[in-house]
């Protein structure tokens, strides 16, 4: 468990994957231009002595997401699966790639999200209810840009897509995770404009639209958005390792969201694996804004407002009673396996 300042910050990573983009995987050449965009995420912004070799950056297998998510700060994730049927063949990081393996054996560290698409129809709308049945599933990643057969993207604002998130209302589906920030290829950059959001917010007044990537590169849209729509959220997945890399950007994009949004409604994401979270934890948990900018903007990021945004605002939406959970993690089997037990407080073996 991570600590600053003295004091206990629980992390929850809202935003991880656990993908399989193997060259047996990919079926088209869009699923090879994927990763490696990925990739060049991944080498642009992690530190050089952090960086991995593309041939062990393609696949993560469940052991290594543990180790990499628990001994780095983080103590609990967010699975938001992305399928991308038309370019690998099992797919991507697919709702029970995660679901049958880590969710399945430690429910209480993982939020396990669903995955749907407009154009799947009904069959979609049937696979949307499994994934409640068989999961509980409370929130939803959807990927606008997603290729399939000759689509190239969808909208939020669609009659189809409204007919889904009339199933979600429905199913207790509550978090709606949008992908809308910056494009991966060969996806197209339109296809993640966030103005889609706008008419299904209020449209949709029940769900919480937890935007990921905070619409970038079109921050001032996305904070318009936010700023009139109270159940939309920011996700910061992608912007934070600019807390390292580029921090004057950083600054300037989480005082935006503090002053449209407010602390309340920002939530934290490394995007595991284009990134491993404890270096991002670190750099956003040391920075502070300058002088010029609690000027200007009228906000401060102190401990209270990080300790929001690094855990308790995606608890708040996932009914995740923290205290709870870390008693529970003091002598669950993750703290067992990497000698966590301590760092939530549970009494030192008689070994020590």
């Amino acid at each position: 468990m991570y600590q600053h300042q003295g004091e206990d910050v629980f992390v929850i990573d809202g935003h991880i994957h656990m993908w399989d983009a193997t060259e047996e995987n990919i079926k088209h050449e869009g699923g090879e231009q994927f990763i490696q965009c990925f990739y060049d995420y991944h080498t642009g912004f992690t530190p050089d002595e952090r960086q991995r070799d593309l041939d062990d950056y393609r696949k993560f297998t469940p052991q290594e997401v543990k180790e990499d998510l628990f001994t780095n700060y983080v103590d609990m994730g967010v699975y938001q699966p992305t399928h991308l049927h038309e370019f690998y063949t099992k797919g991507f990081n697919t709702v029970d790639d995660l679901g049958q393996t880590l969710y399945q054996e430690h429910p209480d560290r993982f939020v396990l999200n669903g995955r749907w698409d407009p154009r799947d129809g009904e069959a979609g709308l049937k696979e949307l209810e499994r994934q409640k049945k068989e999961y509980g599933i409370k929130g939803a990643k959807v990927y606008t840009a997603e290729w399939k057969g000759d689509s190239k993207g969808w909208r939020l604002d669609s009659d189809e897509a409204y007919e889904f998130l009339e199933k979600c209302v429905e199913l207790g589906i509550e978090n709606i995770h949008p992908h809308k920030g910056p494009t991966i290829r060969p996806l197209n950059k339109d296809a993640f404009d966030v103005g889609d959001v706008d008419d299904a917010a209020t449209n949709f007044p029940e769900l919480n639209f937890i935007v990921e990537h905070v619409g970038l590169p079109r921050l001032d849209d996305f904070c318009w958005i936010g700023t009139q729509e109270p159940n939309v959220y920011g996700g910061i997945a992608v912007a934070a390792p600019m807390a390292l890399g580029r921090p004057k950007k950083f600054e300037e994009i989480m005082a935006e969201l503090m002053f449209w949004l407010g602390e309340d409604r920002i939530t934290f994401g490394s995007d595991y694996g284009i990134w491993d979270p404890d270096w991002i934890i670190e750099a956003i948990m040391d920075m502070e804004f300058s002088e010029e900018t609690v000027e200007e903007y009228g906000v401060e990021f102190d401990l209270e407002a990080k300790k929001k945004v690094m855990g308790e605002n995606i608890a708040e939406l996932y009914d995740i009673d923290i205290e709870e959970r870390k008693k529970q993690f003091q002598d669950d089997a993750i703290s067992h396996e990497f000698g966590l037990g301590e760092s939530y407080g549970a009494p030192a073996s008689a070994d020590d």
